[in-house]
């Protein structure tokens, strides 16, 4: 494989705090072993892939999925549980320009979709995630922030077609958020849930419906084959008319060659705290369990989840490596106190961090490859991929077996951009992040 960052940020250091491992059992899957024979074979078991691979199967296709570690063991299994609006990082006046208003109402629409698909799997497979929170809320860090929350809702209606709520500063405590913020934004779609929880569900549903499901089963080489693609792997290999790419920020240049430089690769790191007593609780002021995120470009997301420990995420990584994970766990801890004073002091026994994918376009790619017939892929959620990569995974087993999608807007077919410098594109964030904390201020 020829990945983009070292090493390291593929092994299993960065995910060895994760919470959410401690909050399901283990589920094993066998290893490839052989050579097999499939309709559809998938690589990569996150949302997205898990997703294609339960509505292949439901449709009577024969599936293979294949994971280089375990189920969810990417940004699938260590995100922050937000199944939220978003997949794309363009407003509206920008969507407008480039594809017309139909094409972006469309878009908001598949935004909203895929909120409601999650929703669907959930009740429809039985699957218990931990869900709570109505709608996501945005915080104001700055006074000047919530001239541009209020501006947000006559959009937020033409959009989803639902009303927002704005919330004054002096009505958070009210509402049980309290902290260094001048007001908020709340948005009613969408919940938050347990990633692994959903995985898992996800995964022994799409097996009830007879797809193959292989884990320690790293794809390494695909190749055409007459009019089918080889994959092949350390103890074995499938062959498939189509393939499907669901790596997302785990991608690698050369599976396949067509995604080389297409993709970009950065880090989100998540803290999550032990219990909190009730108490500590009411020092702090905060009693909901709205899942919400502040106002910053390079933002902090947050929640107190139905067992009363508080998740605290932010993004903006750039290296992985021993070191600059215990730099970037300072930083988070250091905005957590700053943010939550009254829980200073409280342990944070659990960190991790995980890749969020972007786009040069910023938007998500859920169609075609080129190069060779029936390869596709689904990628770029830009940080929203609970509930966008559920969609893709949907959209892509639609578009495999030759259908229309009800809803598939032109901002999501590409084609994927290539970013300067190739595999050094890396370097590229530096100045990007640094450009975005500015605004911040």
């Amino acid at each position: 494989m020829k990945r983009i960052f070292s090493a390291y940020a593929y092994g299993p250091a960065p995910r060895a705090g994760c919470w959410w491992d401690q909050t399901v059992t283990p589920q094993t899957w066998p290893t490839l072993q052989g050579d097999i024979e499939v309709d559809v074979a998938i690589v990569g078991g996150g949302f997205t892939g898990l997703s294609a691979a339960l509505h292949l199967a439901q449709a009577g296709a024969q599936v293979a999925l294949l994971d280089s570690e375990h189920i969810a063991w990417g940004a699938s299994g260590r995100n922050g549980g937000f199944c939220c609006l978003g997949g794309t990082m363009l407003d509206d006046a920008t969507l407008d320009r480039q594809f017309g208003e139909q094409e972006r109402l469309l878009l908001r629409q598949t935004e909203k979709t895929a909120v409601q698909l999650v929703d669907q799997l959930l009740r429809d497979h039985k699957i218990d995630v931990d869900r709570h929170s109505a709608g996501e809320t945005e915080l104001a860090h700055r006074r000047k922030d919530m001239i541009a929350l209020r501006a947000k809702l006559p959009a937020i209606a033409r959009n989803y077609g639902v009303s927002g709520r704005i919330h004054d500063q002096q009505d958070l405590a009210e509402i049980g958020m309290n902290g260094p913020f001048f007001g908020a934004l709340t948005v009613p779609i969408g919940f938050a849930l347990n990633p692994a929880k959903y995985a898992q569900g996800l995964a022994a549903a799409a097996h009830a419906a007879q797809a193959r499901i292989f884990e320690r089963s790293a794809a390494l080489s695909i190749l055409p084959e007459g009019r089918r693609h080889r994959i092949a792997c350390a103890h074995g290999s499938v062959r498939a008319t189509d393939v499907i790419i669901a790596t997302n920020g785990y991608s690698s240049e050369d599976l396949p060659p067509a995604l080389a430089g297409r993709y970009l690769p950065t880090q989100s790191s998540v803290l999550v705290t032990r219990p909190l007593s009730q108490e500590e609780l009411s020092a702090q002021g905060w009693h909901s369990d709205q899942m919400a995120f502040d106002s910053r470009s390079l933002l902090h997301y947050f929640r107190l989840m139905p067992d009363r420990r508080f998740l605290f995420g932010m993004r903006g990584g750039l290296l992985s490596s021993p070191a600059s994970d215990t730099r970037a766990h300072a930083a988070l801890r250091r905005d957590f106190r700053a943010m939550f004073p009254a829980w200073s002091k409280v342990e944070t026994p659990h960190y991790w961090s995980g890749m969020v994918c972007l786009a040069r376009r910023r938007l998500p790619f859920v169609g075609a490859l080129p190069g060779a017939k029936g390869l596709w892929a689904g990628l770029c959620y830009h940080g929203n991929g609970v509930a966008m990569g559920s969609f893709a995974g949907q959209t892509l087993a639609q578009l495999v077996q030759g259908q229309t999608p009800a809803i598939y807007p032109r901002a999501l077919r590409g084609p994927l951009a290539a970013f300067p410098l190739g595999r050094a594109r890396r370097a590229l964030l530096p100045a990007v992040y640094a450009g975005l904390m500015l605004r911040d201020f």
